[in-house]
C-alpha cells in the first residue's frame, strides 16, 4: 500500500527525486565506497517524515524493535542481510544469545523477538534468547497472541568470569535488543572472546541524539554534493540544550533560545523556497526511546509556560531515566496519509542493506506531531516492489518504487551516519 500526499509533491522535492534517480549509479557507487571505510551498525531502523518539499530522517534507532511488522515477503531478503551481517564478526558462528528488552508483558515487542529468532535460525544459528530481568531466575515460557512461545533464560557469566551465555551454552555473538536506556547493567561489561552487537555505547546510557544528526550534517553535506542539491532537503536544523530541570524549571532560557535560533532557520528557508507551512520545532530528550519525553514546540514563549502535567511529562523517559539533555529539532510535517489518517515511513536495515519497513500510522495524531505514540498501528511498505531499482522513465513524483527508493537512500544516510557517529563516540577506538 503506497499512501496518497496530501499535497502533492512541489518544486523542491520533485527536483530531489529527479536528481536523486537521475544520480542511481553514482549514489550505489558512493554508498559502496563509503562502506569501504566505515562499518555500518550491525542493524537500524530510520523514521522519516515527507512534507512534500522535504523528505529528513527523524529518528535513527540503533536497536530496532519491530521486525514483526515487516511485510512477509521480505523474509528471504532479511536472512540473506543477517548472514552477510554475521559472517563480518563470527564467520564461523554456531551460537547467537540474543538479549531483549526487560518488559516481558509487551507481546508486540516479543512478536518482534520471535521473528528475528526466525531470522538468524534461517541463516544456520542455534539462537536462544537471554534475558537481563531480575524476574527471570529460571527458563520461563512465554506464550504470543499467536499461539506460539519463546523460551526467556537467566544469563551466566561463565567460571572465569570472561565469557556470557546461558546454562550449557556459549555463544560466539551476543546480539542485543535492549537499547539500555537504564544505564549498563555489569553482566555486560569486560567480555572477552566474544562479539557484542551493538556495541554497549550505542546505548541510551552512552548514546545521545544530538551527536547521531551532528555526523548526519557531515554525511548530508557530502551526499548532497554528489548530486547537487540543497541539504536542507534532507536534513533537519537541530540545536540542543544541555542544562534543562524541568521538575524544577531551570534551564528554561537556554531552551527558548535554541527553539528561537532554529525556528528563524526555518523561517528563512520556508521564505526562499515560498513555503506557506507554519515552522514548528520537535523538542525531545537527547538520550531515549518510545516515544516519550517529546513536544511540538510553535513558539519559543511555549516553553517557558508548560503546565505541571507537562513539564511532568518532559521530566522522565523509558526506564526512568531523567532528562536534563534536550534537542530541538526542526519539525517536518508528515503530509503521506493512509485512510485519512498521518503515516510516516519507518525503513529498516541490517548490515548495509535495506530489508523493508512500514507506515506508522496514528489517526489521532496531526501533521506536525509525534506518531510514535499509544494509538499508532502499522502497514507493511511495499518494498518488495524492486524498491532498489528506481524506475528512470517515469515520471517524478508518479512512481511507486521511486518514492521507495528515495526512502531507501535518505534512510541509507542515517545509516552511514550512525556509522561515523559511533566511531567518534568509540571510548576503545582501534589504534
Amino acid at each position: 500500500m503506497v499512501p496518497h500526499l496530501v499535497t502533492a509533491l512541489n518544486g523542491p522535492l520533485l527536483d530531489l527525486e529527479k536528481k536523486i534517480i537521475d544520480a542511481t549509479p553514482a549514489i550505489e557507487r558512493w554508498f559502496r565506497l563509503e562502506w569501504q571505510d566505515h562499518t555500518p551498525p550491525f542493524y537500524c531502523s530510520v523514521d522519516l517524515r515527507n512534507a512534500g518539499f522535504k523528505l529528513a530522517p527523524v529518528d535513527t534507532n540503533l536497536f530496532p524493535g519491530g521486525f514483526n511488522n515487516l511485510a512477509h515477503e521480505m523474509l528471504p531478503l532479511t536472512v540473506q542481510a543477517a548472514m552477510a551481517a554475521i559472517e563480518k564478526y563470527c564467520p564461523d558462528a554456531k551460537n547467537l544469545l540474543l538479549i531483549p528488552e526487560s518488559h516481558t508483558r509487551n507481546t508486540f515487542y516479543l512478536q518482534n523477538i520471535a521473528r528475528l529468532i526466525k531470522i538468524f535460525r534461517q541463516t544456520g544459528l542455534n539462537v536462544r534468547l537471554g534475558s537481563l530481568s531480575p524476574d527471570i531466575k529460571q527458563p520461563t515460557t512465554v506464550t504470543l497472541p499467536d499461539g506460539s512461545t519463546i523460551l526467556l533464560e537467566p544469563l551466566v557469566r561463565s567460571k572465569n568470569g570472561r565469557r556470557l551465555g546461558l546454562k550449557d551454552f556459549d555463544p560466539c555473538t551476543i546480539l542485543l535488543n535492549n537499547d539500555l536506556s537504564g544505564g549498563i547493567p555489569q553482566i555486560l561489561q569486560n567480555l572477552h572472546e566474544q562479539t557484542l552487537l551493538p556495541p554497549l555505547h550505542a546505548g541510551w546510557a552512552v548514546r545521545r541524539k544530538s551527536n547521531h544528526f551532528a555526523a548526519y550534517d557531515e554525511v548530508a553535506r557530502r551526499f548532497s554534493r554528489l548530486i547537487g542539491v540543497d541539504q536542507w532537503m534532507l536534513n533537519p536544523f537541530f540545536a540542543r540544550c544541555g542544562e534543562i530541570n524541568f521538575a524544577e524549571r531551570s534551564g528554561e532560557e537556554c531552551l527558548a533560545a535554541q527553539v528561537n535560533a532554529v525556528l528563524a532557520k526555518i523561517r528563512r528557508k520556508y521564505k526562499e523556497y515560498k513555503i506557506n507551512e507554519t515552522p514548528f520545532v520537535i523538542v525531545k530528550a537527547d538520550a531515549g526511546t518510545y516515544g516519550m519525553g517529546i513536544m511540538t514546540v510553535k513558539d519559543a514563549s511555549e516553553v517557558k509556560d508548560l503546565n505541571r502535567k507537562q513539564r511532568n511529562k518532559m521530566a522522565v523517559v523509558k526506564d526512568g531515566l531523567q532528562v536534563n539533555d534536550v534537542i530541538i529539532q526542526e519539525g517536518v510535517h508528515s503530509f503521506e496519509r493512509i485512510n485519512d489518517a498521518v503515516a510516516e515511513p519507518v525503513v529498516y536495515m541490517m548490515d548495509r542493506y535495506v530489508v523493508g519497513g512500514f507506515y506508522r500510522v496514528h489517526a489521532e495524531r496531526d501533521i506536525d506531531e509525534n506518531l510514535n505514540a499509544p494509538g499508532a498501528h502499522f502497514v507493511p511498505l511495499a518494498f518488495a516492489q524492486q524498491h532498489a531499482i528506481p524506475d528512470f522513465r517515469a515520471a517524478p513524483g508518479t512512481n511507486a518504487p521511486n518514492r521507495f527508493y528515495m526512502y531507501g537512500v535518505v534512510a541509507r544516510l542515517a545509516l552511514l551516519a550512525a556509522a561515523v557517529e559511533l566511531e567518534k563516540t568509540d571510548p576503545n577506538p582501534e589504534t
